[in-house]
């Protein structure tokens, strides 16, 4: 059961001890299937399974602690029936959640679009949607306004 009261740090990877830092690289072969079992893991990094498993629970990269990413996109678009629909469609069919949407009213046929979206079931890269996005043909401007967790 988790301790609620943990206390975490974010430490940078060259002043943890060497232990640690095995002890991750050892979990990264398990789970990408490079290895079979915990002592070939420990056996191909040069670790103790005692200290894998005093750290084991304990240390992660930095990535797999993230649970949820977001991203907030800007649009240019033009303004036409089912724009907005077809843009939401491209976003979903990505695996993103649709967070938030902010339009503006149109002026002179153009709109802007915000769209703050959770990435964290994304199926490709963040740079794969935007390929797909630049590709509509009602969209005449696309920027990452922000990333972060």
């Amino acid at each position: 059961m988790a301790d609620y009261n943990e206390k975490f740090y974010l430490v940078r990877s060259d002043i943890l001890p060497e232990a640690m830092m095995k002890t991750i690289e050892a979990k990264e072969l398990l789970e990408r299937g490079k290895v079979e079992s915990i002592f070939e893991a420990v056996q191909q990094v040069g670790l103790s399974r005692s200290a894998f498993y005093k750290y084991r629970d304990a240390v992660f990269p930095f990535q797999a602690m993230v649970k949820e990413q977001m991203i907030t996109l800007f649009f240019h678009l033009e303004d036409r029936k089912g724009t907005l629909s077809n843009l939401l469609m491209t976003v979903a069919n990505s695996g993103c959640n649709v967070l938030t949407i902010h339009q503006t009213i149109p002026l002179q046929g153009k709109a802007n679009v915000t769209l703050s979206l959770n990435t964290s079931g994304m199926e490709g890269s963040i740079e794969k949607l935007l390929q797909q996005l630049h590709k509509l043909d009602f969209v005449d401007r696309v920027e990452i306004l922000s990333t972060g967790a």
